[in-house]
């Protein structure tokens, strides 16, 4: 008996990271020290010096059950965009830089070219997010995961000068309320979505006209990464008052996140448009509307406040960025929370 009749072969393993370090090469920062293989990363912080007080944010999330989708279609290499995503929008929402980020995967089975293809599509997010990935862990799990299965999550921190943090206590009544596009579903809600649309590759196969492309690939569309949008308000000299990522518990759990006590949200549903994947799954599911926005992101991925006279700058700034903004709202005095109307 050895470990690999046991169910973990450490051969696969070793071929998995070498596999990988094409992706990884592209990640990478000055700042990273050494190379892939050590036990830990190191990343100097010496560029950072000359901030008053530079301060360290970090985020950690998975992709939920969206990797279930990712299986049944065979389709591994954007779903390490989503693990990405899900935690450097984190960072931005602070207003902090991402540096760097790690992986985890837990599978049933290595398999060196899908562990690779899965690696390629976290490399792909660590770009857009200019982060470096600068380690990770890939663990068998025989016997506790079927062969086939895996499991994706992440880590990330970032640096930000503490005068500059995004807290929500400049938000103030009278504020516009700036959304951006969201790329679809992103990663949150599949738990549902898995109840709704049957999950095998025929029904994900399937082509939709309202949607222009088939169920699978507006499902399994990435998470949009929102880290060179904020970036580039910031530079515009615009001081974000609040930022709200909108993920798990939509827009009722997260919009009022980025408040301070004695302000209320409000926003305006016809403001801009519901993406139709939206409407598909409402209508398949019979979903009640305030389920939908207490669930989904229904097209804003992140959701700003700004103050009336640096709207037109934030507009620009994430056109710019390549991506769409719309006003949705504004900020009142009242109760903590948010209304759509």
């Amino acid at each position: 008996m050895d470990y690999k009749n046991a169910g973990v072969d450490i051969e696969a393993g070793y071929k998995s990271v070498e596999l990988m370090k094409q992706h990884i090469a592209k990640t990478m920062r000055p700042e990273v020290l050494g190379g892939i293989g050590g036990f830990s990363g190191a990343f100097s912080m010496k560029a950072f010096q000359n901030m008053e007080e530079p301060t360290l944010v970090s985020g950690t999330d998975g992709c939920g059950t969206k990797v279930k989708l990712a299986m049944v279609m065979d389709k591994h290499d954007t779903i390490g965009i989503d693990a990405v995503a899900m935690c450097v929008n984190d960072i931005a929402c602070a207003g902090g830089e991402p540096l760097f980020f790690l992986d985890y995967i837990a599978c049933g089975k290595n398999y060196p070219e899908k562990i690779a293809e899965i690696v390629s599509g976290v490399a792909e997010g660590c770009v857009q997010a200019g982060a470096a990935l600068i380690g990770g862990e890939t663990a068998e799990h025989p016997g506790l995961m079927q062969e086939d299965e895996y499991d994706l999550a992440g880590f990330a921190v970032g640096i930000i000068d503490k005068k500059d943090l995004i807290t929500g206590e400049a938000v103030t009544p009278g504020d516009v309320l700036v959304g951006i596009a969201s790329s679809g579903v992103h990663s949150n809600g599949f738990s549902l979505v898995r109840k709704v649309f049957e999950m095998t590759k025929e029904s994900l196969d399937t082509y939709y006209e309202e949607l222009g492309t088939t169920l699978g690939e507006a499902l399994l569309a990435p998470t949009k990464i929102y880290v060179k949008a904020l970036k580039a308000v910031k530079e515009a000299g615009v001081r974000i008052h609040g930022c709200s990522h909108i993920t798990g518990g939509g827009f009722y759990e997260n919009v009022p996140r980025m408040l301070k006590e004695g302000t209320r949200a409000v926003i305006e549903k016809n403001s801009y448009e519901v993406p139709p994947i939206f409407k598909l799954l409402a209508e398949k599911g019979n979903i009640e509307e305030k389920m939908m926005y207490n669930t989904y992101n229904m097209g804003l991925g992140m959701v700003l406040a700004v103050s009336p006279e640096d709207v037109d700058r934030t507009m620009e700034a994430v056109r710019s960025a390549g991506e769409t903004p719309y006003v949705v709202g504004r900020v009142e005095a009242g109760e903590k929370g948010v209304d759509l109307c």
